[in-house]
């Protein structure tokens, strides 16, 4: 047997009045109006993403060799003379960029332009770089790329024959990094010969540059009482043994500089402004 059920009626209709406010609405108008407005506040967004960023990157970081931004390398801020070195490789290079560029307080006080290599071959932009450093008063030097297997006097003669070296300039520096399939011995014969004619003929000790395992392995000892300049990329300091003396540091390949299209060797002086201007040609 089914017993009969009666829903009591109140009178009262039930309301189903629509809530406008409720939170899906209010987060969806929210996006709405922030995407209307984020044309106007990306940029603030984005600078404030990126200097975090870059700050949780740099957080360890040694703090006397930072990121100099303009340059695209670490500097070590220890040292307050700065300069390059280049050769036809870079191109036709703008100088008036190059001495206008300036990041804090670095900027380029010199350039080491390469003049020749071997006996044979002059670099094609030398004299055009020459003459660019001189209009606009950078201070420059040449050097020479030296080639073990050919004689040492000739190398210095072909040299001299395409530099002239003037008061005021960088003393002259020859690259040495190979030994081009010929003993230590026979390569420090034909550098010493490169050496004393190159001395004798501009009145100054010529620099040598090297590659900082090059110059151990087969130059530390014989030309102490030569200024040596050393290559050795990517280090807060130049790691040498107790000791050897040093006054010029390639510690970068790959910098980026106004004027110059292509990445370029980034270089310091071991001393400050009064100790480079000593050091150029009488």
């Amino acid at each position: 047997m089914a017993a009969a059920y009666k829903r009591t009626s109140t009178g009262k209709k039930t309301s189903r009045k629509k809530n406008y406010f409720s939170a899906k609405r209010v987060i969806g108008l929210l996006a709405l109006l922030l995407f209307a407005l984020l044309p106007f506040f990306y940029p603030y967004v984005e600078k404030n993403l990126v200097s975090a960023w870059r700050w949780a990157k740099d957080l360890g970081r040694n703090p006397n060799y930072p990121v100099y931004k303009s340059f695209h390398i670490h500097i070590p801020v220890k040292y307050t003379v700065h300069g390059i070195d280049v050769s036809s490789y870079q191109g036709l290079i703008d100088w008036r960029k190059v001495k206008q560029m300036r990041q804090d307080s670095v900027h380029i006080s010199f350039a080491y332009l390469k003049a020749t290599e071997g006996i044979l071959l002059p670099d094609p932009y030398y004299l055009h770089n020459r003459r660019a450093c001189q209009k606009v008063g950078m201070v420059s030097g040449a050097y020479h790329f030296f080639r073990p297997r050919a004689s040492g006097k000739l190398q210095a003669r072909f040299f001299l024959a395409n530099v002239h070296v003037e008061k005021g300039d960088l003393p002259p520096v020859v690259d040495v990094e190979e030994l081009d399939g010929i003993s230590p011995g026979k390569m420090r014969s034909e550098l010493d010969d490169f050496l004393k004619d190159v001395s004798l003929k501009t009145k100054t000790k010529p620099i040598i540059y090297s590659g900082l395992k090059f110059y151990y392995d087969n130059l530390a000892g014989y030309y102490d009482k030569y200024p040596l300049w050393l290559s050795n990329f990517d280090h807060p300091d130049l790691a040498v043994f107790p000791g050897t003396k040093w006054d010029l540091w390639q510690h970068s390949n790959r910098a980026k500089v106004s004027g110059i299209l292509h990445g370029v060797d980034f270089d310091v002086f071991r001393g400050d402004s009064l100790a480079f201007r000593q050091m150029l040609v009488k």
